[in-house]
């Protein structure tokens, strides 16, 4: 499997990620302020404002320094200690991030350690994250979800998409259909037919893709089939007819009524005003 080929799996399951702030703060740690050898059930970030300290993920040992950002994933053995009397003053996050049922970043290979980001940039969006969580209302649930995702943002765009090597081979199951629903697009695509890509039986198969996926595969098919259709409506001159077509739809009426659902718009004008 190509590094492409991994990325395109990888986005997809990132497109599909559900994120869940259980913690957000400012804080001055103290002396004693000491972890070891623990395995978290959650993600972890940790930017450093200020102090010293120690930090083991896995086998690796940090020493983060004030402006650096550290990502420290779930179920990863991890051990944390203040080293001097000046101990780390930091924003941290605890947090989750899904696709079904499977850990994003267990899949995802980045960095532990950020370093060279805007420092004022990351602080700001912080201190929102964190004014957010401290906030009990309806909105500040989707604003902190928001920045969350605005700092992920900013980390996946620090290095191309990767996945760890001990999922290599699952990726590649998941990237075999998903380049068979991109080579179908065109045509009517069933659950039997995807599930016997992978060999499996279609109950089985659906379950499996939707831990992976986080959508049932039809629907699956769906969006991808739209995200094509709304591709060449933007980038080519084909009639709605043909892009109807190209997108494995007989009924131009029908394919029309379909694009508004899922976009907002029909095709027409979505050509000319997105």
């Amino acid at each position: 499997m190509t590094l492409i080929e991994a990325g395109q799996a990888a986005r997809d399951m990132v497109l599909n990620m559900q994120v869940e702030v259980l913690e957000a703060r400012l804080t001055q740690c103290w002396t004693g302020w000491r972890e070891l050898d623990y395995r978290p059930a959650y993600n972890k970030l940790y930017f450093i404002l200020e102090g010293d300290g120690w930090l083991k993920i896995g086998d690796r040992e940090l020493y983060p320094e004030p402006g650096q950002l550290i990502l420290m994933p779930a179920h990863k053995q991890q051990s944390y200690s203040a080293i001097n009397d000046r101990p780390y003053y930091k924003y941290w996050c605890h947090f989750t991030a899904v696709t079904g049922q499977t850990d994003v970043f267990q899949w995802l290979d980045m960095p532990y350690c950020f370093e060279g980001l805007d420092r004022s940039v990351i602080e700001e969006l912080f201190r929102e994250l964190v004014a957010a969580h401290g906030d009990h209302s309806i909105a500040a649930r989707l604003k902190e979800k928001s920045v969350l995702l605005h700092i992920l943002s900013i980390l996946m765009e620090a290095q191309p998409l990767r996945i760890r090597q001990s999922q290599t081979h699952e990726m590649e199951r998941l990237t075999l259909i998903q380049q068979y629903v991109d080579e179908h697009l065109d045509q009517e695509v069933t659950l039997e037919e995807l599930a016997e890509v992978l060999h499996l039986h279609p109950n089985y198969f659906s379950k499996y893709f939707k831990r992976h996926f986080g959508v049932p595969p039809l629907k699956y098919v769906s969006r991808k089939r739209m995200e094509h259709a709304k591709l060449l409506l933007k980038t080519t001159a084909r009639s709605v007819k043909e892009v109807a077509a190209a997108t494995g739809f007989d009924d131009a009426n029908y394919f029309s009524k379909t694009f508004r659902r899922e976009v907002g718009y029909s095709p027409s004008e979505y050509r000319l005003n997105v």
